[in-house]
């Protein structure tokens, strides 16, 4: 088997051990291709971390009335922070997409109506805080009338 010197591979020792045997620089063009695949990498991962952004619509793009414009203020105060409004994936509780579509809500089993669900706005359930001292009679009913529009 040649040693790289006969390969025309330039050979560089650690200062004062001398050559070592199967190390060699980088040519500059295999520094472009690392180079090239690390971008293109970073490029991939940032282009999934992006895949869940969505633009956020205007309240006249939604179609919302004035109550349920009110109610998505209301919403993005309190309720954004852990709750996703346009998708089944939460964030610390679940998505809300959807929420009164189906009869019961998805972690509780409880039946998905106004009752129940101002219920745990109002006081809370596991680790989600209960809101009956923030929010006013008209907020709960505004934020009720958004949360009916996902």
């Amino acid at each position: 088997m040649r040693g790289a010197e006969g390969q025309g591979l330039e050979v560089r020792g650690i200062e004062g051990m001398g050559p070592q045997k199967n190390c060699r620089v980088a040519t500059a063009r295999e520094r472009s291709a690392v180079h090239a695949v690390i971008v293109i990498a970073f490029l991939f991962l940032g282009t999934l971390a992006g895949c869940d952004v969505e633009r956020r619509r205007s309240d006249a793009e939604l179609g919302l009335n004035p109550q349920q414009a009110a109610g998505r203020k209301t919403y993005d105060s309190y309720c954004d922070r852990c709750h996703r409004p346009y998708s089944t994936k939460g964030r610390k509780g679940p998505g809300l997409k959807g929420v009164f579509q189906h009869p019961y809500l998805p972690l509780s089993g409880l039946t998905a109506n106004d009752d129940r669900v101002s219920e745990i706005i109002r006081y809370g359930r596991h680790e989600m805080p209960g809101y009956s001292q923030t929010l006013s009679a008209e907020d709960l009913q505004d934020l009720l009338a958004y949360l009916h529009t996902l």
